[in-house]
């Protein structure tokens, strides 16, 4: 599937001199801790596998996927989709950030704040990867007064999400971590996958 361009940060690498014959998407929740085990095995030990032997062939593509049974998982997702308005460059950054912080967000940890509190402190872990914390809270606070009678309008990501949401339900993507390969689902590719594991399968897809 194609990419939506004010979501190219998404994109792990930068756009080389030619078209990538591959595309790998993968599809990941803030808050799902087997999206964590994924993603912190494929950022620190199979990103410098792809950047040092793939780049010219593969793309990877980092799909948000909303999981509504925890409520808290929009409100990261829109941290999201924050980044990618304000420094694309810092997203996979971010997410590294995020996921580092990933049980401050669980149920249990977020049920005795308010939204906006919560986006405070997802603003802050972006500012450790040098994404201007104001600017994030801007995009991200559901404003408290009435205004014009409008109680229900989100905030400045919220089309944003509609967007991720809306082309998720397209492909009918539901687990969390989903891989897909070239379009079509990578069953083999979970997240127990070893560092290992990946450099064996890269080699007998890719290479």
């Amino acid at each position: 599937m194609t990419l939506q361009p004010r979501f190219v940060g998404q994109k792990l690498l930068a756009a080389t001199s030619q078209q990538p014959q591959h595309t790998l998407e993968l599809y990941i929740d803030y808050v799902c801790p087997f999206s964590a085990k994924l993603f912190n095995t494929f950022y620190t030990s199979v990103k410098p596998v792809i950047i040092q032997k793939y780049q010219q062939k593969l793309q990877v593509i980092f799909r948000q996927h909303i999981q509504p049974w925890h409520p808290s998982s929009t409100l990261t997702h829109e941290a999201g989709a924050a980044v990618l308005k304000i420094a694309p460059d810092k997203f996979w950054e971010f997410s590294a950030a995020l996921f580092s912080h990933q049980k401050e967000f669980f149920d249990v940890s977020v049920v005795n704040e308010t939204r906006n509190d919560t986006y405070q402190r997802l603003a802050k872990i972006a500012a450790t990867v040098g994404v201007d914390e104001h600017e994030m809270i801007d995009l991200l606070r559901i404003s408290e007064a009435i205004g014009d009678g409008q109680l229900n309008s989100g905030n400045k990501v919220t089309n944003d999400i509609k967007l991720m949401v809306k082309s998720n339900r397209i492909i009918g993507v539901h687990v969390s971590p989903t891989v897909y390969f070239n379009g079509v689902e990578e069953p083999n590719i979970s997240s127990s996958f070893t560092a290992t594991q990946w450099e064996q399968w890269l080699a007998m897809n890719v290479a």
